[in-house]
């Protein structure tokens, strides 16, 4: 049996304001930079206030520990592996972070002149050059500010084409293996979606066929799919959908199965988004700053949003805001740019080389974990797969033991949870992604967390049912989290 998750101090943390003591202080500030109440209220004026801001009052001792024994109580990709399918939760290399707190990039105002920030506006030009190539697009949009927000700026330059085309197309096709976002897209959009089956879990063309028809504005594709297949037939797709004036939409949130390997663009592709928190290594999770650009091909040009970062003659960079046909700003300047100075770090760091490697190690981590599964655990599609795959709990279901209890009892062995219930398409789905960050040691670790669970449901359900138990807390009542939530204290 694997040895279970370490279990090291575990604080009873109360919340920050039930601490510390009136007038106890962690600031030094010299008194005579402070102003008298009077003075205050002339320089605020309607800003000031007469009561108490009821903050906490605490030394810098209970500060530090306050928050470093709240960070202590998570987990996170540097505590150890978490094989979320679909969110490609790797490990963000350190030098990418150490980029993008240089002074230079990280003390820069959007507000300060052209002339102040070439450095900064050649990043991105240089930035947006090199995604464009690893897809096999013309060109590069970075200001969409998450991949679900890529996703609504690509459909409404799909909608602003067909628009200065003549046409008023109003449907979208999506496949049942396309990303769950995709249809809030469409809604956003004014758009409707007409899903339709993927057998086996990729399109068929002969499935297609039947959709494909003069109101169809675009196929929204996720390849390789959520099910961690690869879409084989996707130039010839790509021909039937262009035959009929739509275009094609590719969701390239799993581009780290591709990446130097194969160029969308090259499939078919016409417009696609990046998550750059998912194949470029920069953060994920925690609620942003995220970053999803657009990738395109020459004839969305028209359409993409401003401003533009344009090379000059001289050498110099500029931001063009003349395009008459633009979807106009998706977000407030010009994206999360911290982020991108982390994905072209990565770029810069891993080369051409480097980057195709990335792919090969996502896919042979993939496929190890699969092989060393599949005998135990139920496995949706048991043929060679991208960078994920899909297990099921169906072999438990006498036990009671469910895909959470399972996902709950991870916690006990020292690994995060893999997406759990999803994609739908499969019941009582685990989306397995290891990424390439994780080494053989760690892949095995993971495979006897694995087997001793299922050992253990059929065994000693109630271990599993009630899991976890090596942690500060033990199972939450989620669904009265959900319905019930305590925003404020």
């Amino acid at each position: 049996m694997p040895a279970t998750g370490t279990q090291d101090f575990a604080f009873n943390e109360p919340l920050v304001f039930e601490q510390g003591s009136p007038g106890r202080t962690g600031v030094s500030a010299p008194t005579e930079t402070i102003p008298n109440a009077a003075d205050a209220k002339t320089f605020l004026g309607d800003f000031f206030r007469d009561d108490s801001a009821s903050l906490p009052e605490l030394s810098e001792p209970e500060v530090v520990r306050h928050f470093v024994r709240l960070s202590q109580q998570n987990f996170s990709i540097d505590t150890g592996m978490v094989p979320l399918g679909s969110c490609t939760m790797k490990y963000n290399p350190k030098v990418n972070e150490w980029a993008a707190r240089l002074s230079g990039f990280a003390d820069l105002h959007p507000y300060q002149n052209e002339d102040h920030i070439q450095g900064a506006l050649e990043l991105m030009f240089r930035l947006e050059r090199a995604l464009a190539e690893i897809v096999g697009m013309d060109h590069v949009s970075l200001q969409p500010a998450a991949g679900a927000q890529g996703e609504l700026t690509a459909l409404m330059m799909i909608r602003a084409y067909h628009q200065a085309k003549g046409r008023s197309p109003k449907t979208v096709l999506v496949p049942e293996t396309a990303h769950g976002t995709n249809a809030a897209t469409c809604a956003l959009n004014g758009l409707a979606v007409k899903a339709f089956s993927a057998p086996e879990g990729i399109i068929h063309i002969d499935e297609l066929e039947k959709h494909v028809t003069d109101d169809v504005a675009a196929i929204m594709i996720t390849n390789p799919n959520t099910v961690g297949l690869f879409e084989q037939q996707l130039p010839e797709i790509a021909k039937l959908v262009h035959d009929k004036g739509a275009l094609v939409f590719g969701d390239g949130a799993n581009l780290n199965a591709l990446m130097g390997k194969a160029r969308p663009g090259d499939l078919g592709v016409d417009i696609m988004q990046f998550n750059l928190h998912k194949t470029f290594t920069t953060p994920h999770g925690g609620g942003g700053p995220g970053c999803g650009p657009v990738a395109y091909k020459q004839h969305l040009d028209d359409f993409a949003p401003i401003p533009v970062v344009k090379k000059l003659e001289d050498e110099r960079f500029t931001l063009d805001y003349e395009r008459a046909q633009s979807i106009g700003r998706i977000r407030s300047f010009y994206g999360n740019f911290g982020m991108m100075v982390r994905a072209y770090t990565y770029i810069r760091e891993m080369g051409a080389k480097g980057l195709a490697e990335a792919t090969e190690g996502a896919v042979l981590n993939a496929n190890y974990l699969r092989s060393k599964l599949k005998d135990t655990w139920d496995l949706a599609y048991d043929r060679l797969c991208m960078h994920e795959f899909i297990a099921s709990d169906r072999h438990l279901k006498s036990t009671g033991v469910t895909t959470l209890d399972i996902a709950k009892r991870l916690m006990d062995y020292g690994f995060h949870a893999p997406t759990v219930y999803w994609p739908l398409v499969v019941k009582g789905a685990m989306l397995i992604e290891p990424t390439e960050t994780e080494s053989k040691q760690s892949l095995d670790l993971f495979v006897e967390a694995m087997l001793a669970i299922s050992d253990e449901a059929q065994n000693s359900p109630e271990l599993v049912k009630t899991a976890p138990h090596n942690t500060r807390l033990k199972r939450l009542d989620e669904t009265q989290a959900a319905r019930n939530p305590v925003l404020r204290y």
